[in-house]
């Protein structure tokens, strides 16, 4: 079935037909695809030996619970994150239609509950770092091959559309991307352009959209790609990641106090994990999904800023990595990702998960 979605632009109206998909069940066919071969497929039976649920962190009393929303127009995944914009999510860029160069730009309706099509992305690419400051959707770096050759454009999106503003210094893909205090920071990623040469970096650049300016802040300790990245209480926290390679999954935890432009140990990640999906909820740092070596973690942890510790709350019903997670409202919406190890598969799963 064809559905058409309007989204509307500086007074203007776009109108995009794209497929509807059902998603009355988990495994549903037609919620995922293979990079490798055209057409829709049901969940890869490896999937089920992959997923990870346990945690070593204490249960929270209220384990809250995860809900099916509308899937994603087609399957998606490794748009590295996404975020909330004006009440609704974007997300940007990665694999899909065995391209991993998509310059998709979906956007959710939570009133609604359907998904929209918005301006492109000028250049695409996978792994994009996203984030929203001051009214502004940012779309940073990216990949233009599979996890690899990065690039160093930058778009921000307007009324109008998208707008590139400077490059980054250099090429990175993989980037953890916030705003705090008036900046856009950027911080970690990975450079290379081949597998074997591909490596972690501990950068941390601010974005000035006043002079259109990228600077230099202090680097955090031990390069990490793949991370979660949260500001709370005007600090930034960088949570978990890889070490070049899923491989070597870091449960490294750190705060930036841009004040003193310094970086502090807290509480580490219960669970070693990269490409999953960090967000603010309540007052908390929520992290769930993500990838390691022949894992698809589904736990669902949660941080507190104020007793430094860490909670765990109901896992994902899909464990996916390389998915988009925001919140919006009361609730955490985690839509795309792979089922699977590594990027061969995508999915169009969309879940939400509330305490409420």
């Amino acid at each position: 079935m064809w559905i058409k979605r309007r989204f509307f632009i500086a007074g203007g109206l776009a109108v995009i037909a794209e497929p509807a998909f059902s998603q009355s069940g988990h495994g549903h066919h037609g919620l995922y695809e293979s990079l490798r071969e055209p057409g829709r497929i049901g969940l890869p039976p490896i999937a089920e030996q992959q997923r990870v649920y346990d945690s070593p962190a204490p249960k929270a009393a209220n384990q809250g619970r995860w809900i099916a929303r509308a899937p994603l127009p087609l399957p998606r995944s490794e748009m590295a994150w996404a975020t909330e914009h004006a009440g609704k999510m974007h997300l940007v860029g990665g694999y899909g239609e065995q391209r991993v160069d998509r310059p998709y730009h979906h956007v959710y309706d939570p009133a609604a509950d359907r998904w929209i099509s918005a301006a492109p992305l000028p250049r695409g690419a996978n792994h994009v770092g996203v984030a929203v400051l001051d009214g502004k959707l940012y779309a940073i770096g990216g990949f233009i091959e599979q996890n690899r050759k990065p690039h160093d454009e930058c778009f921000v999106f307007e009324a109008e559309g998208w707008r590139k503003i400077a490059s980054l210094p250099r090429p990175c893909g993989a980037i953890g991307c916030v705003a705090l205090g008036g900046r856009l920071h950027a911080v970690g990623g990975a450079i290379g352009d081949t597998f074997d040469a591909k490596q972690s970096v501990n950068w941390h650049l601010a974005y000035d959209p006043k002079s259109d300016r990228w600077e230099e802040r202090r680097p955090f300790p031990t390069a990490r790609d793949h991370t979660g990245v949260v500001a709370v209480d005007g600090r930034i926290h960088l949570i978990g990641g890889r070490v070049d390679s899923f491989y070597t999954n870091s449960n490294l935890h750190h705060a930036y106090d841009p004040k003193a432009d310094t970086w502090e140990p807290r509480a580490p990640f219960p669970t070693a994990r990269s490409g999953h999906g960090a967000v603010l909820y309540r007052g908390k740092i929520f992290c769930m999904g993500g990838e390691g070596s022949n894992r698809v973690f589904g736990q669902n942890e949660a941080y507190d800023p104020q007793s430094d510790s860490w909670e765990q709350y109901a896992p994902m019903l899909t464990p996916r990595h390389g998915l988009g997670a925001a919140t919006i409202g009361d609730f955490i919406h985690v839509a795309g990702g792979g089922p699977v190890m590594g990027g061969g598969v995508q999915s169009a799963v969309h879940e939400a998960f509330t305490l409420g």
